[in-house]
């Protein structure tokens, strides 16, 4: 698909591209090749190939989260400026009204 002059020189304005005579020349050349391309593989039979998301089989492998105590809470409350019951406490943002 052979792009025109006017279709690349509203691509670029498209992408906010400046572009000089010889790149629009050059680039105009790789996108239409690029198209060409994309036709080739629209033409393609893909009426027997089942749809799929991925090719390697891979399965997601969730486990569920388990809280650890990892023993240093107590340390890091107490190094905070301020603590209240075992939590930082920090300055409101939302007021209640």
């Amino acid at each position: 698909m052979k792009l025109s002059q006017e279709q690349i020189e509203h691509i670029a304005v498209l992408a906010r591209l400046e572009l000089a005579p010889e790149e629009k020349e050059k680039y105009g050349e790789q996108l239409s090749a690029i198209l060409d391309y994309v036709e080739k593989l629209g033409n393609v039979d893909t009426a027997e190939i089942e749809p799929t998301s991925q090719v390697t089989g891979l399965i997601n492998v969730m486990r569920e989260d388990e809280v650890i105590d990892s023993g240093i809470s107590k340390e890091l409350v107490e190094d905070a400026p301020e603590s209240q019951l075992g939590y930082f406490k920090i300055p409101k943002i939302f007021e209640n009204k």
